[in-house]
């Protein structure tokens, strides 16, 4: 395991490959070994759902650190639930792509209604996920944020804040996937970044690491989320 700059960590024999992960299951194994110098420290797995969550859990479960979620959201197109120009965090903080938002020609009411919806449904997941868990003290934690890769890292970059805005201490971002533009504007918001798989690349598709993809829906995540609150 190689550094690719003073704060991110590859593999470097998976750089610009695709389908180097079975699943989510296995790009959790690969980067918990990556990172096993965390195990039994003082750290915090906080999770991405939904497709952060799978790969979240099992870091918590190799590495014996306790889980939680960061619920992230994206603000969408009115006409395309698959494009976001903004996100919203668990905890408020709201970023708006205004580059993206000049170009297209959003209305100031359409991003209002488009902010309000994604409000409401951070808001329910928050209370779904996590019921009415108070937030442990971050400022004496290690945080380490995940998710199953990264795009353009506009989502992630909004959990970032979101935790700066909590007083958190350290925080570590751990993705199966990235490509190296996104983690070079990430680096300097974060101590480290683990990442074995970086791809570059005209285009960029998360899933293209992974042989077995599928989305991954709240039922999945309420389950995990359900067994390790049971357990624990």
């Amino acid at each position: 395991m190689l550094s690719s700059g003073t704060k991110i960590w590859e593999i470097p024999e998976f750089r610009n490959r695709t389908k180097v992960f079975r699943d989510r299951e296995h790009a959790g194994m690969i980067l918990a070994d990556m990172m096993s110098d965390y195990k039994d420290e003082n750290a915090l797995i906080l999770g991405i759902p939904a497709g952060g969550i799978p790969v979240a859990a099992v870091l918590s479960r190799e590495l014996s650190l306790e889980l939680d979620v960061a619920v992230v959201s994206k603000v969408t197109l009115p006409w395309n639930t698959e494009a976001g120009y903004g996100a919203v965090s668990w905890e408020g903080t709201v970023r708006l792509n205004q580059d993206l938002i000049s170009s297209i020609g959003l209305s100031k009411d359409e991003i209002h209604k488009g902010i309000g919806k994604t409000r409401g449904k951070v808001e329910r997941r928050v209370k779904l996920f996590r019921g009415d868990k108070n937030w442990p003290n971050l400022g004496e934690k290690t945080v380490i944020l995940v998710d199953d890769g990264i795009a353009s890292g506009f989502t992630i970059l909004v959990a970032v804040m979101a935790l700066k805005n909590m007083d958190v201490g350290e925080l570590v971002v751990a993705v199966p996937t990235a490509s190296p533009d996104s983690l070079n504007r990430l680096s300097a918001e974060v101590e480290a970044i683990y990442c074995p798989n970086i791809r570059s690349g005209w285009i960029f598709a998360v899933a293209d690491a992974y042989q077995e993809w599928w989305d991954v829906d709240e039922g999945e995540v309420l389950r995990i989320m359900e067994d390790y609150f049971n357990l624990h």
